[in-house]
């Protein structure tokens, strides 16, 4: 039995203008199938920081892919896109916000990974992620030319195998924020940036001047992440259900389209 939330914690820090809540963490009990729909709410956590995926446009409301894919499950579990509370999330609390009950599921930028699958539960995949190489310099067209030459990457990110794996004369220069990345090229330390497609995506509709290359280093799988445990199955396989239609219906890759994000999808 889902507990009662606080007056405190409930109060409502924004509302947009389509309806949809956008509110401050406070404690639930992870809902199941039922409970949701009792409840009459969706619960997600998500990105607002993320172009294209998760990000406030100029007016502050909440848009992009994963957005829209937390709207339409919203439509299709309840019957209403604004029967859903947006809750963003820092990287580093996606999980725990998963695990401790503080949102019904997780549409964040999450990766399926073998040691995440043993904490978590997760839908089958929504979108084929993957690291990829953005750069400004008109002379370097293929990844053969980025032989030997300065890449950025963030520290400790999964990228550094992929371009080692591809590139391995590549000199990579190491930064703390894509930020940083920005930086180091435009000062002439680095001719390129490396991270995962998804991110290049909005940088480069955020900056023009830079352009993705191909083909991609690595493939990586972004899904839904839900709690484990029995009581939660009914609710993964209705969205896996879900998800299926959409994707044989085309929505997914419209939506992905739509939002600029290359087309990979062959699940």
């Amino acid at each position: 039995m889902l507990k009662r939330l606080s007056i405190l914690t409930s109060l409502l820090l924004s509302i947009t203008t389509t309806g949809f809540l956008v509110t401050a963490p406070s404690r639930i009990d992870a809902a199941d199938l039922q409970a949701i729909k009792r409840r009459g709410r969706l619960i997600v956590a998500v990105k607002d920081n993320l172009r294209p995926l998760g990000f406030r446009d100029a007016s502050g409301q909440m848009q992009g892919f994963e957005i829209d894919l937390a709207r339409q499950l919203a439509q299709e579990l309840l019957g209403r896109r604004d029967a859903l509370e947006l809750r963003p999330v820092l990287n580093q609390d996606r999980f725990g916000a998963v695990m401790n009950g503080e949102v019904d599921l997780a549409i964040a930028k999450v990766t399926l990974t073998p040691s995440r699958l043993r904490i978590l539960n997760f839908s089958q995949p929504y979108y084929r992620d993957g690291a990829g190489i953005a750069t400004r310099d008109p002379a370097i067209q293929t990844l053969a030319n980025l032989a030997g030459q300065p890449i950025a990457v963030l520290n400790h990110s999964s990228t550094i195998e992929a371009v080692r794996k591809h590139l391995p004369s590549a000199v990579l220069i190491p930064v703390s924020s894509y930020e940083a990345a920005k930086v180091a090229i435009e000062s002439g330390r680095a001719i390129a940036v490396a991270a995962d497609v998804s991110v290049l995506t909005g940088w480069v509709q955020e900056f023009p001047q830079y352009r993705l290359l191909t083909p991609l280093l690595s493939t990586q799988e972004l899904a839904v992440a839900l709690p484990k445990g029995q009581q939660y199955e009914e609710l993964r396989q209705t969205i896996d259900q879900i998800l299926r239609r959409l994707y044989a219906t085309g929505w997914l890759e419209q939506r992905a389209n739509y939002w600029g994000l290359p087309r990979n999808f062959s699940f």
